[in-house]
Formats: structure tokens, C-alpha cells, sequence
């Protein structure tokens, strides 16, 4: 199957019912009302707040460290009920105090009837103190606030106040009460009024019904949890400003050019200027400079559109005025004239003028739609000698040739194939003709040669005419230029269509240009250069 190529048309529209369907790939739905500063803080926040999660993963840390001193508390006066009941009551009060100092604990006994025997603190200093929250700087508030804030965000499990009893029972304490027969120790956590943990432990002594209580606030752990999360706070807050400062630099080199662009393009729209330059942004290789430079050579190509328009307008203007005056005048003048010979020639005036007009308009017609029509034109395998041959074939039958001969030198089939449409092509080498009829004298000879060449086919359409001088080779290709004798001129050519080609062999992303003839005779030759299609 040949392939096919396809120039699609990119059209800006300002329809409503087409402006208002958005492509669901590029809508946006909660964020749409947000700018493109806000929604980048806003990315760049959400990870700092995910960030911040890591303060409630300190709570589960302390509960971890809380139950691995319960671990430690419940083992030691498991260690220390087993040593102190292979001990005389006379060294119990000993081993006591120097296992209270070394663990910084308080160790009570109690004994069966619950009556307390052995107090470490009744024997020597306290290991530990209580603090009054009343008494700390306003830091402690805030801190032991935080701490209250993240378990009530979390959901951990309440811990009671630690209060000491008022009689000193062995059944005034819960972790006494709940001890199994089967000896194994019990603990518990509270908080002291500072709402540091206060680690209570009981065991009972093996061989008899005598209890251990320990007793120690580990301020250490809070200490430790409250370090760390100072130290994530800190991170957090560092992270934050480095976030939002990056986000604004990021937007900053988004959002301002962004806003530039559309600045310039609204200018561009308005039209109010004469000359509006769109910034391309060279020293930025990212897409926003690939977005400022598309929207250079939009806005470039959209002025030079509606500047070639404008002379466009001015060169009809011109171009029609010419007949119409002629015309109005050969009218006028036969409501004066009497002479039927002078009148005829005013009638064959008018007539000529008509037709000329007529030749214009179909000519500005075809000239105003040629963009057009190629930019929805669908590019097909043309074949340059099978078109040229058929073109050549229907010439012939019109008689358009004017008894000019034709040779053409036709390649090999399939050897001179371009992509492209076949009625626009055939229109470019229709124009040419007609210019080089025109040219040619009579019983002249036209060469037509289309050859492979690389990548590309060339075509050369040689005449035996006046030739074209070197300094008017560029200027014959523009709008309504001709130049020819005033009496063959006039009324039959409009100028347009070496035009008219030029535009179509460009659509085609081919030269076309006016040069010597090969063999240095007299005369013009035209060459189109056209990219041959692949295999």
C-alpha cells in the first residue's frame, strides 16, 4: 500500500460551544480556581505535612520504650524478691537500699497482712523526686501540651495520674492486688503531675506471701522522645523554609514567563500595536523556551500572514481598478458616440475588460484558497512523469499549446515519485506552461526534463524565449507582477500564476526558481525541486 502523509490544519477558534469542551486529559477539577503558584507550594507543603507525620511515630516509640522499662522493672524485682529471700531480715534493709541507689528506684516490702516493713526512701535519700509543673518554665508547658496533642491525635490509650496513697497499704497499690499466685510480677505505667512515666513493678518473694514494690520515674524517656522530636520539629521547620523558597524559585521561572508570553499574545490579539515582538527566550532550553519560541514563530508567521493579506488586498484593489476604469469609460463613451465603427471598438473595450475581470477574480480565488486547501490536502505517491504525460495528453486536445511543440524526456516509471496532491501539482505545471507559451515564438520548442536526483526530483521546464534578466528572477514570482509587452498584456494574464505556484511547490516543501537554460541558449527554464518519496 503507498503511504500517505496528511497536513492537518491547526485552527484557533473563539466559538463558545468549541472553547467550552475541554480535553478531559488536560481539565482540571478541584485544583482549576488554584494558580500554578498555589498548586506548586500546595505539592510542596503536602510533603512537608507528610514529613510532620513522623512526630506521631515518636508517640509509638515512646510506648515502646515505656514497655521495654515495664519489661526491665518487672525482671529486676523478679532478681531482687529472689535475692532478698535468701537473705536474714537483718541484711534485707541493706540489699534493699543498695539495689534502690543503683537502679534509682524506691523498693517497698510489704508484708502478708499488707503492712509495709521496708521503705528505701525511710532508709536513705530518695533516688528521685517529683517536679511541680507550676514550678517549671513556660517551655515544660509547651512541651507536655504537645505531648497531650499527639496522643489525643493518635489515639493512645489513656494513662491514669500517679498519686502516692495516703496509708501506705500493700492493697492501696492495683499492681499489688492483681498479683497471680503463680508469682509472676506485675507492672504498670502512670504519670507523675509533671506527666513524666512513673514505672511501678510488684513481685512476691518466693517462699512467702511478703511482696516487692518497685517504683521510679523515667524521666529519661520522656526526655529522650521530646530530644527527638525537637529534633524532627527542627527538621521540619528547615525543610519547610527550603521547600516553600524552592517553590517560590519554581514558580518563579514558571509562572512569570508563562505570564509573559500570555501578556504578548494578548497584545497580539488586540492588535492595537503596529509591531509586537514575542519573547523566544533563547537562554532557556526547557519547554517553556520551547513554548516562548513556538509562540515567536506563531506570532512571526501570523503577522506575516496578515501584512502578505493586507498587500494582497491593496494589489486587488489596484489590479481591479485598472478594468473597471477602462470600462467605466468605454461605457460612457458610447452614450456619446454616433459612429458604429467607434462604437463596436468601444463594445470590444468593454467585452475585453469584462473578461478581464473575470480572469482576475477566478485567478484571486484560486490564489486565496491555495493555503487553504493544502493545509487539508492528504499527501499521496505522485508519480511526476505519469501526471506530466496525462497534462501534456489534455493540452493537446484543448489546443492550448498555441502550435509550440512540447518534447518531454519521460523517466523511468516510478522513478520521479514525490508525495504530494496531484490536482495542486498539476496546476503548478499548467502555470509554467502557460508562461512559457506565452514566451515562446511561434513554431518554438519547449523541453521539459524530470529527473532523480538524491534525495529529490527535478523538474526543468526550458523555453526559447526572451530569457528573464538576472535582477527580475526573484520578482516575477510575487503577486500581479508582469512583465510583458503592453499589447499582449493586457486583459489576458493577471500576474498570479507563477504566484500561485510558488505557494503550492512551498506547501509542498519544494523550490521553485527561475535560472539559465543547461544547454546556454536563449531562453528561460524553470526548475522545481520537490523531496522524493521513500521506498
Amino acid at each position: 500500500m503507498p503511504s500517505t502523509r496528511s497536513m492537518e490544519p491547526v485552527i484557533a477558534t473563539t466559538n463558545k460551544s468549541a472553547a467550552s469542551v475541554d480535553d478531559p486529559e488536560l481539565s482540571l477539577r478541584w485544583s482549576a480556581r488554584l494558580s500554578l503558584t498555589t498548586r506548586i507550594l500546595a505539592v510542596n507543603i503536602l510533603a512537608i505535612a507528610l514529613l510532620a507525620g513522623s512526630l506521631f511515630y515518636l508517640d509509638n516509640y515512646r510506648d515502646e520504650l515505656t514497655d521495654e522499662r515495664l519489661s526491665q522493672a518487672r525482671l529486676q524485682t523478679q532478681i531482687i524478691s529472689d535475692a532478698l529471700n535468701l537473705q536474714t531480715p537483718e541484711n534485707r534493709q541493706d540489699l534493699i537500699t543498695e539495689f534502690a541507689t543503683h537502679l534509682e528506684s524506691r523498693l517497698r516490702l510489704y508484708d502478708e497482712s499488707g503492712a509495709k516493713i521496708v521503705d528505701s526512701f525511710e532508709l536513705a535519700d530518695p533516688t528521685y523526686q517529683f517536679r511541680d509543673p507550676e514550678t517549671e518554665p513556660w517551655q515544660k508547658d509547651v512541651a507536655r501540651a504537645l505531648d497531650q496533642s499527639i496522643e489525643l491525635i493518635v489515639l493512645s490509650k489513656p494513662i491514669t495520674a500517679f498519686t502516692e496513697p495516703d496509708d501506705d497499704i500493700g492493697s492501696s497499690w492495683p499492681e499489688i492486688e492483681l498479683l497471680s499466685e503463680e508469682q509472676q510480677p506485675n507492672s504498670a505505667v502512670r504519670y507523675a503531675p509533671d506527666r513524666t512515666p512513673v514505672i511501678i513493678a510488684a513481685a512476691r518473694l518466693p517462699s512467702s506471701n511478703e511482696v516487692l514494690l518497685l517504683t521510679s520515674n523515667a524521666r529519661d524517656i520522656t526526655r529522650i522522645v521530646r530530644a527527638e522530636r525537637a529534633n524532627v520539629v527542627l527538621v521540619i521547620f528547615l525543610t519547610a523554609i527550603v521547600s516553600v523558597l524552592l517553590s517560590l524559585f519554581l514558580a518563579r521561572t514558571i509562572v512569570r514567563p508563562i505570564r509573559k508570553l500570555a501578556r504578548a499574545a494578548i497584545r497580539v490579539r488586540l492588535g492595537r500595536e503596529p509591531e509586537i515582538t514575542v519573547p523566544r527566550m533563547p537562554g532557556r532550553r526547557d519547554e517553556i523556551g520551547q513554548l516562548a519560541r513556538a509562540l515567536a514563530d506563531m506570532s512571526g508567521a501570523l503577522r506575516y500572514r496578515i501584512d502578505a493579506t493586507e498587500a494582497f488586498a491593496a494589489d486587488v484593489s489596484h489590479e481591479i481598478k485598472n478594468p473597471l476604469a477602462s470600462l467605466r469609460s468605454a461605457l460612457e463613451g458610447l452614450d456619446r458616440v454616433d459612429d458604429p465603427d467607434l462604437r463596436r471598438q468601444l463594445l470590444d473595450v468593454a467585452n475585453d475588460d469584462v473578461r478581464r475581470i473575470d480572469r482576475l477574480i477566478n485567478d484571486i480565488s484560486e490564489a486565496s484558497r491555495v493555503d487553504a486547501q493544502l493545509a487539508r490536502a492528504k499527501f499521496e505517491r505522485v508519480d511526476i512523469g505519469k501526471m506530466l504525460d496525462q497534462l501534456l495528453a489534455a493540452r493537446e486536445q484543448r489546443d492550448t499549446n498555441k502550435n509550440i511543440k512540447i518534447a518531454f524526456a519521460r523517466p523511468g516509471r516510478g522513478v520521479a515519485t514525490v508525495m504530494g496532491d496531484d490536482d495542486r501539482l498539476e496546476r503548478v505545471f499548467s502555470n509554467i506552461l502557460d508562461n512559457a507559451v506565452s514566451f515562446s515564438p511561434a513554431d518554438g520548442l519547449i523541453e521539459i526534463l524530470a529527473t532523480p536526483d538524491a534525495d529529490e526530483v527535478v523538474i526543468q521546464v526550458s523555453d526559447q524565449g526572451p530569457g528573464i534578466a538576472l535582477e527580475l528572477r526573484q520578482n516575477i514570482f510575487n503577486r500581479f507582477h508582469s512583465d510583458r509587452p503592453a499589447e499582449e498584456a493586457f486583459g489576458k494574464h493577471s500576474g498570479l500564476g507563477l504566484a500561485i505556484a510558488k505557494t503550492i511547490i512551498e506547501g509542498h516543501e519544494g523550490t521553485v526558481r527561475a535560472i539559465d537554460r543547461p544547454d546556454g541558449q536563449q531562453g528561460a527554464c524553470f526548475e522545481i525541486r520537490l523531496p522524493k518519496a521513500a521506498e
